[in-house]
Parts: structure tokens; C-alpha cells; sequence
């Protein structure tokens, strides 16, 4: 009993790594600003910092500038608190916010993570993509899809175009590029900001959830975001062993068209699902912040 009670403080230990877990309350300034409703929704989440260890062998240093929600807590973040469907969170990780931000604020944005396990992308087109090209062609796909998604009563998406251009940093293996959205007629556009990691067995995913008026913000916090993830030793990009390891179906151009999941028999579910400024919210952003703020709708 001794023996299995030290084996399960050690896997305990290797999941969470060196993060320490905090109360809301103590934990974010902005928590006495609430009205009871809102701490309560903040009371049921326990922000993390320092180093945490995911599956897979992939590391946050989160480096005093983040904090970190674990599967449970980001789980209740999209569905309970920014009010997306069940099936939003499907895959996720957790979550990880700029240490400024609680998820409730107002301009609050956060990060949910995933590892698509599809094998080693092999790199090499990544040189002779034609992101031109690549964009015209993504946007004959959506809209093509639109007829089957307004059948099903759902608005039509429209990808207006890069929001931030794709940029592959082959030294350091990883991925970063936006799209700018429209659902249907909405005045708002939707931000996807999308980044990858290239690992020997997958790719880690960061997928922001904001909106367009956030995109400067999240550029400034790009360097840093970047710097967060980490493989360990036998999980890199640089340890992969030819004809041993799987390889995936889809190259760097794969992965930012967004063909990965359905290559591979997998359902992803679109981070424009997600977005707490979108028209998928099932009861506004602003009517929900001004009442956890204690502020009547009328203010």
C-alpha cells in the first residue's frame, strides 16, 4: 500500500509539475469588482503558475506572464461561463489567459489547447507554399460547405482573408497565421489565431478565442505565447526515427487549410465555435459582464 500510495503522489507530480494551484480570490484582482453571481462562477476554477506538464510530453512555463486551467476548469470556462455547446470543449487540454486578465473581463481572451496526435508532418513543402493560393482555395471550401451548414440551420461562414499571414519558423518548428471570419450577415468578425507546434508524434495546438478588435494585443503577446510549450526529450520534432515512427497524412500546407482532421478520421471541432463574441454565445457578453459587475443592462 505504501509502495502504490508513493507511485500515485509521483504520477500526481509528473501531471501538474512544479504549477501551483491558487484560489480566484486571491488570485485575481479583479475578483472584489464581481457581484456574488460572478465570484461564484470564478470560485469554481483554480488558476495555475509555474511549470506544468501535459500529456505527451509537452511543457508550459508559463514564466509569470500566464496562468494555466486544467481540463476540468477550462471546460467550465467555455461551456458554463462563455455559454458554447458541450461539444466546444471536446480535446481540450485546458486553457491558458494573460495573467491580466480573469476569463469573465470584459476584454478577456484566452487560449484553448489540444494535441492532435497525426504523426510526424513532414516539413518540406513549407518552402514552396503559395499562401495566395492557399487562401483562394480555402475559400472556395467554406463556401462550398455553406450550403449543407444553412440547411442545417446555421449561419453561412465567409473567410474574408488572413487576419495575420501564415509564418513557419522551420528552425524552432512551429506555425502561426489568422484568419479573418464573418457568420452570415454579423457586423462583428471573428478572429482565428492559430499555433502549432511540431512534434515527433503530433502537433500541439494553441487556438486563441478573441475577437478582431483583440488582434493587436494578441500579436504583441505572440513572442511569448511562443516561448510557452516545450517537447521533452524522445517527444521533439529532431527525434523522430524514419520508418519506425508514424507520419502524417498532411505537410505544413495540410495543417493551416485545416485538412489534418479530416485526413485522419478525426472530428475537430472549429475554434469559430468558440468564440465568446460570436453569434454560437447563447446569451450575450455584455448583458452577462455588466450583470456578474453588478451594472443593470440599461447602464
Amino acid at each position: 500500500m505504501k509502495i502504490a500510495g508513493i507511485l500515485f503522489c509521483v504520477a500526481i507530480f509528473l501531471w501538474n509539475g512544479s504549477a501551483k494551484a491558487e484560489k480566484s480570490a486571491e488570485f485575481f484582482a479583479t475578483y472584489g469588482e464581481y457581484n456574488a453571481q460572478g465570484r461564484r462562477l470564478l470560485d469554481n476554477i483554480e488558476p495555475k503558475t509555474g511549470l506544468v506538464e501535459l500529456p505527451d510530453g509537452v511543457r508550459l512555463d508559463l514564466r509569470g506572464k500566464f496562468y494555466y486551467l486544467d481540463r476540468e476548469d477550462a471546460v467550465y470556462v467555455l461551456t458554463e461561463m462563455w455559454g458554447n455547446p458541450p461539444t466546444a470543449a471536446v480535446g481540450t487540454l485546458g486553457m491558458v489567459f494573460p495573467i491580466q486578465h480573469d476569463p469573465l473581463g470584459e476584454r478577456s481572451w484566452g487560449i484553448k489547447l489540444e494535441m492532435d496526435k497525426i504523426g510526424y508532418v513532414d516539413d518540406t513543402d513549407a518552402a514552396s507554399i503559395d499562401y495566395d493560393e492557399l487562401l483562394r482555395d480555402m475559400k472556395a471550401e467554406m463556401a462550398a460547405a455553406n450550403e449543407a451548414r444553412v440547411k442545417d440551420g446555421f449561419p453561412a461562414i465567409t473567410l474574408l482573408g488572413w487576419a495575420s499571414p501564415p509564418v513557419y519558423d522551420s528552425a524552432n518548428k512551429r506555425l502561426h497565421w489568422a484568419r479573418e471570419l464573418q457568420f452570415g450577415d454579423d457586423v462583428e468578425k471573428t478572429l482565428n489565431y492559430d499555433v502549432r507546434f511540431l512534434g515527433r508524434e503530433g502537433v500541439f495546438i494553441m487556438g486563441y478565442i478573441a475577437g478582431m478588435g483583440q488582434l493587436p494585443e494578441i500579436k504583441q503577446s505572440l513572442d511569448e505565447v511562443l516561448a510557452l510549450p516545450s517537447f521533452a526529450e524522445g517527444k521533439r520534432y529532431s527525434d523522430y526515427v524514419p520508418g519506425a515512427d508514424t507520419v502524417a497524412a498532411v505537410g505544413v500546407g495540410g495543417l493551416i487549410a485545416g485538412k489534418a482532421a479530416i485526413k485522419t478520421g478525426l472530428v475537430a471541432v472549429a475554434l469559430v465555435f468558440l468564440k465568446k463574441f460570436g453569434v454560437f454565445l447563447l446569451v450575450p457578453l455584455l448583458w452577462i459582464w455588466r450583470v456578474i459587475r453588478g451594472k443593470s443592462a440599461s447602464s
